[in-house]
């Protein structure tokens, strides 16, 4: 009996023990997911405190109220370090595991460590700059620019820089296929902040860098400055009617000289080797001419044409070429404000454009005379700048919207220097295309010989799709032109404006070269016009696809022109266009078309 009853004891007790282990195990498991979802909740609630936070530090900096931005930015860090160390425990890693709940707490814990990430060594030290800066540290006192500042800058920005790019490339690879949309949404908007402001970071790192040694605070430097009148195009924006000469020393900026176009000859030959490439395309007339130093779409070789032009006239080797146009001036213009002129004009962000590429061809008859009023309208907002009488925010702003549209370039011959601006709108390069994105370029060389492309309208569309078995893309860019001149325009036009058909162009027509790059690795289809297919003529240009055609236009006739390339595999990115900066620029917009 007593043999029976421990046989049945211990089966009891088996159960007993398997019961509490059981029930041991549940208790473990309530308790971890009490604790990731308590430490979930905290994570959740810091996070969304921590992200209005930003834009408040954003608004006080501007507000010049730094002592503000930093405290904002000592929360920001607090909630951050607080949404990190709440998802990053050995508990929560092992809740990843799971089926559905795994993803969505994956994706949070990311989340929380690049936010962190930015707070300690992005936002923080930024902030603490802004307690050291002011933007009236920048502005000009006679004539000098203070470069210690710009010094002192250099290694905050740079790690902030290096925080901004590492949370970027971080925020982009969370995957958020499986999670919910309110996690899915939150990474979304993280990408979008994090990337802009990475970018804008990045190009405020370039210009501390490369500002001080431009500036002179090694050694005097000699910059040579274009101004570049796109009322007679040339692919980086138009002829360089007007030049000066800038000398730079430790701060201090001086105009030094100012010459027209009429001050250089033309040259017998190219003055620097240009390439066969370049050749085919625009011919040996872009390094013999001044005017024509900018018809290929590098601002490198027009910069090194127009510095060896300006030698063999002046003797002076300058250590880099910059350009500007007249709508660049105009928004200088709206930091400076109106600004009035010798002559009497009152030059104003307003009518900049009309004044210097309509009004003064009216006015004045002798080319000469027209050249000296654009150095002279340019040489004033310079010294208005110069002596420190705009507002620098302003100023920042109308410097920052003039570069993202190519309106501002620039050339080092340093090359190291010129590196730092790689990749840049500064640049004025070929468009680069990357994995995520294809960019295509197109380009305007005036063939009227006047002053016409005021008059000209360009509507652009960029598009492509796939036809074909083997998943090639075919990419079209539809380029709408316009001549909006008056219908009387070869009697009520200035003869200098229409061109006197010097160059066999009607009065009153526009005639316009256009090249259209594709990128290296697409194979040209040739162009349509109006939907009939036409001559043109197909190159190679640093191993990007170029197709070329003229184009002449008479008042008030419009055609539309279809460059096609067939693409060498499948794309999912994104299609982006690279022009020639236009008087009017119309974003291109998407190009939807049947096989």
């Amino acid at each position: 009996m007593s043999t029976s009853h421990s046989h049945a004891a211990r089966p009891k007790r088996s159960r007993r023990i398997i019961g509490l282990v059981v029930l041991g195990v549940l208790v473990v498991v309530i308790a971890a997911t009490a604790w990731v979802g308590v430490r979930g909740l905290q994570a959740k609630d810091a996070l969304q405190s921590a992200v209005p936070l930003a834009g408040t530090i954003k608004e006080q900096i501007v507000a010049g109220d730094s002592a503000g931005a930093a405290t904002t930015a000592g929360k920001l860090a607090d909630y951050a370090q607080t949404a990190r160390s709440r998802t990053s425990d050995p508990v929560w890693r092992t809740f990843e595991l799971l089926p559905f709940l795994g993803p969505n707490l994956q994706a949070v814990r990311e989340l929380a460590a690049v936010v962190d990430d930015v707070a300690a060594n992005a936002v923080t030290p930024l902030a603490e700059l802004a307690g050291t800066l002011d933007l009236t540290d920048f502005k000009p006192v006679d004539g000098k620019i203070a470069l210690q500042p710009l010094l002192d800058a250099q290694p905050p920005v740079a790690a902030a820089t290096a925080a901004l790019s590492r949370a970027a490339t971080a925020v982009t690879a969370i995957q958020t296929a499986d999670v919910l949309e309110v996690v899915r949404s939150a990474v979304t908007q993280l990408q979008t902040v994090t990337v802009d402001t990475a970018l804008t970071l990045d190009g405020m790192n370039r210009a501390v860098t490369v500002l001080p040694a431009m500036l002179g605070a090694d050694s005097p430097r000699d910059y040579l400055l274009l101004f570049q009148n796109p009322a007679e195009l040339r692919s980086t924006g138009g002829i360089p009617g007007a030049l000066a000469l800038l000398h730079t020393d430790a701060g201090s900026i001086e105009l030094t000289q100012q010459a027209t176009s009429s001050s250089f000859p033309q040259y017998p030959a190219p003055v620097l080797p240009l390439g066969d490439d370049i050749r085919s395309i625009f011919g040996d007339n872009t390094g013999q001419f001044i005017q024509n130093v900018t018809m290929a779409p590098d601002f490198a070789q027009s910069g090194a044409l127009a510095r060896e032009m300006w030698r063999l006239e002046f003797g002076v080797e300058v250590d880099g070429v910059l350009s500007v146009d007249p709508v660049a001036l105009s928004y200088l213009l709206e930091a400076t404000g109106p600004i009035t002129l010798a002559t009497g004009d009152e030059l104003t962000a307003d009518n900049a454009v009309q004044l210097l590429l309509s009004e003064v061809y009216a006015r004045y008859e002798v080319p000469a005379q027209q050249d000296a009023f654009f150095a002279a309208a340019a040489a004033a907002v310079f010294d208005r700048v110069k002596g420190g009488q705009a507002d620098p925010t302003k100023l920042i702003s109308a410097l920052a919207r003039a570069g993202a549209e190519n309106r501002v370039l620039v050339w080092n011959v340093n090359e190291t220097e010129q590196a730092v601006l790689e990749d840049t709108t500064l640049a004025g390069a070929r468009p680069v295309s990357d994995s995520s994105t294809n960019r295509f370029g197109l380009y305007f060389n005036d063939g009227t010989g006047a002053k016409m492309d005021l008059y000209l309208d360009v509507q652009t569309a960029l598009g492509q799709q796939t036809c074909r078995k083997d998943r090639r893309p075919q990419y079209s860019l539809e380029v709408t032109l316009t001549n909006t001149a008056p219908a009387d325009a070869a009697t009520s036009l200035p003869a200098y404006v229409t061109g006197g058909q010097a160059f066999g162009v009607p009065l009153g027509s526009v005639k316009t070269l256009l090249s259209a790059y594709g990128t290296p690795e697409l194979q040209d289809l040739g162009v349509t016009r109006d939907g009939a297919t036409v001559p043109y003529h197909p190159a190679t240009d640093a191993t990007y696809p170029v197709s070329t055609i003229g184009i002449e236009l008479a008042p008030g006739d419009s055609t539309v022109l279809r460059f096609n390339w067939l693409g060498a595999g499948p794309f999912n990115g994104d299609l982006e266009l690279r022009s020639t900066p236009l008087i009017a620029l119309h974003p291109a917009t998407q190009l939807d078309f049947s096989c």
